[in-house]
């Protein structure tokens, strides 16, 4: 039987999808039995939302008040010391995993497998590489653990059926000295989360400029979207770089994508490539977008996107 250790990611309040995704890879194990670890300063309320994913048979929850702000220094020490009994360890592939897991296969003293895209064995898996454009097969060593990060695009979040149980855990490891918070600047909105978002509308530089881009946001409120943009708009200044979709950016699959004014260079379609539904807006007819878009308009955006915002509020 794979035993597997899920590290949950979550804002000190809910759970980041990425949780029930990672979730969801472990179900494709082999005999898995799944539990989630919640590293926080009081995670009762983090605990008992995990608990209700499907396929989770156990719940550990290790409250700490150095756990209040997710550290990976800290987080990794903790983890590393949980997992022993475990075949497998798995974290989502977001900045919060890509960070963490890499210093916790170190202390655990094996490879990491990057962005498990499929799984085909106990040990053996697929995942992306050359942005994408072509994906390989890697087994990891028989008789040893599994540390490893799921891509977040090839997956969808398990349903919220489950009723595992809930354990509190005392974790006695280590921790360092040499990394601790000291504030947090975070942009704050409304809007759904770009990485997990089933609806993304993202601007590209055929805004021409930051004031322009309000357009994107209207469109994105009236479909009830995340925002997203091209590398060109990002590096043009328009809007900040976490909002960047691509191969430098976030990669992500939602049901809808919007493409506005963004040409489709091969790092951007790498970011959308899982994507449902891609409908694209650009002036260019041969733009490289219109080959992957399952609907095109072809025609000036700053009239077609007024004109589709006005008919979707009414």
């Amino acid at each position: 039987m794979a035993r597997i250790l899920v590290i949950a990611e979550h804002d000190g309040k809910r759970l980041n999808a990425s949780t029930a995704k990672c979730v969801a890879c472990a179900s494709g194990i082999e005999g898995a039995d799944i539990h989630v670890a919640v590293f926080a300063e009081t995670g009762e309320t983090l605990a008992a939302e995990a608990a209700g994913l499907a396929g989770v048979s156990k719940v550990i929850q290790v409250d700490n008040p150095a756990n209040a702000y997710p550290l990976a220094a800290v987080l990794a020490p903790q983890v590393a010391q949980l997992a022993g009994a475990y075949t497998h360890v798995l974290g989502p592939s977001t900045t919060f995993g890509r960070d963490l897991m890499p210093r916790v296969a170190a202390l655990l003293d094996v490879n990491q497998i990057t962005d498990i895209m499929q799984v085909l064995g106990s040990h053996t898996f697929k995942r992306p590489i050359y942005a994408g454009n072509a994906i390989v097969t890697v087994e990891a060593a028989a008789g040893k653990q599994v540390v490893g990060t799921v891509r977040m695009a090839s997956y969808r979040s398990v349903d919220s059926t489950g009723k595992a149980a809930i354990e509190r855990a005392v974790v006695e490891a280590e921790l360092p000295g040499h990394s601790r918070f000291v504030s947090l600047q975070a942009g704050k909105s409304d809007r759904p989360d770009l990485q997990t978002a089933s609806r993304v509308v993202s601007g590209g530089r055929a805004l021409a400029s930051a004031e322009n881009f309000a357009m994107i946001f209207k469109l994105a409120d009236a479909l009830g979207a995340a925002v997203g943009a091209s590398r060109a708009a990002v590096d043009a200044g328009f809007v900040p770089n976490e909002m960047q979709v691509g191969q430098t950016g976030k990669i992500i699959a939602p049901e809808l994508y919007i493409a506005v004014g963004i040409s489709g260079a091969i790092q951007h379609l790498t970011g959308i490539k899982d994507a449902g539904t891609i409908v694209a807006i650009n002036k260019d007819a041969d733009a490289p977008i219109f080959e992957v878009a399952d609907f095109g308009l072809v025609g000036d955006l700053f009239k077609l996107v007024p004109e589709l915002e006005k008919a979707l509020r009414t």
